[in-house]
């Protein structure tokens, strides 16, 4: 009797009709491996509280590698070593002034990114 009521309950959750024109729908809109593999890494690089303070500085304002490690509290070094990374994943761009290089946000998705996460956390 057990059996049966198993048996019953896997058969229940199954579906009895196939949706071959959804999937076929579905199959070729789904990003590709490679692109699923890029996004996965770009929310490694965003798995770092560092790496989302100087994110979070970044999005009110360009600032400098001094002005950075002076309002995280860490080294310069450890901030130039967050941005090297943060640009080599285009998150965030430079340009340089005379001798001072200033760091911004790569783009206005950087931004949405950061926004929608911070927003998702706050939510409740």
């Amino acid at each position: 009797m057990v059996t049966d009521l198993k048996e019953t309950m896997i058969e229940a959750e199954g579906c009895e009709v196939c949706h071959h024109h959804q999937l076929a729908y579905l199959k070729q809109r789904m990003p590709t491996q490679q692109e699923m593999e890029t996004v996965a890494e770009l929310f490694k690089v965003f798995g770092d509280p560092t790496r989302l303070k100087l994110l979070a500085a970044l999005l009110a304002q360009e600032m400098c590698v001094c002005d950075l490690s002076d309002l995280l509290g860490i080294s310069q070094s450890a901030v130039s070593h967050q941005l090297r990374l943060l640009r080599a994943n285009r998150l965030v761009k430079n340009r340089r002034e005379g001798k001072s290089v200033f760091y911004s946000l790569d783009d206005e998705h950087v931004a949405m990114i950061l926004a929608q996460g911070m927003e998702h956390v706050r939510h409740q």
